[in-house]
């Protein structure tokens, strides 16, 4: 019987074996954290939580934060968490490690979390930021000239 590697995971897949590598969990994800980041990831994830109405989901390597789209999310590391903040302008600010354009309307931002007292402002300020535009910048769904309403003359 034949089969291929996954190009994402290395895993060997035997023809007709489904295979998901994507889908993960919180748990799968922060189960090898130290102890410090365990309790950085806590703090990070119970903030997001104060904001109001999300999604929290995991995904691939990282786990998501998302209103109508993502507004931040986490990428545990061994040594680090590697938090991408999603913003409408650019930051400079020491906590900061790389700023790169991900759209016409959305700046993210790399920041490295390595300790439970960094997870308080200005961390904390830009993660309520980023919740409060992310309905704002999230994407228009646009009404073409072929859509259902306009066919049935609506």
């Amino acid at each position: 019987m034949g089969g291929r590697e996954c190009h994402h995971c290395k895993q060997w897949i035997e023809d007709g074996e489904e295979h998901d590598c994507w889908t993960t969990t919180e748990a799968a994800l922060t189960q090898e954290l130290s102890d410090d980041l365990r309790d950085a990831w806590e703090r990070l994830r119970e903030t997001a939580v104060s904001f109001g109405d999300q999604r929290i989901y995991a995904s691939h390597k990282s786990i998501m934060f998302s209103r109508k789209s993502c507004y931040f999310f986490v990428r545990p590391k061994r040594n680090f968490l590697e938090l991408c903040v999603f913003l409408g302008r650019a930051l400079k600010a020491p906590q900061v490690r790389r700023v790169d354009r991900a759209s016409k309307s959305k700046v993210y931002h790399i920041v490295h979390i390595k300790h439970r007292d960094e997870v308080e402002a200005p961390i904390t300020d830009w993660l309520r930021e980023a919740y409060e535009l992310s309905d704002v910048l999230a994407p228009k769904s646009k009404v073409g000239a072929n859509s259902k309403h306009q066919r049935k003359g609506k």
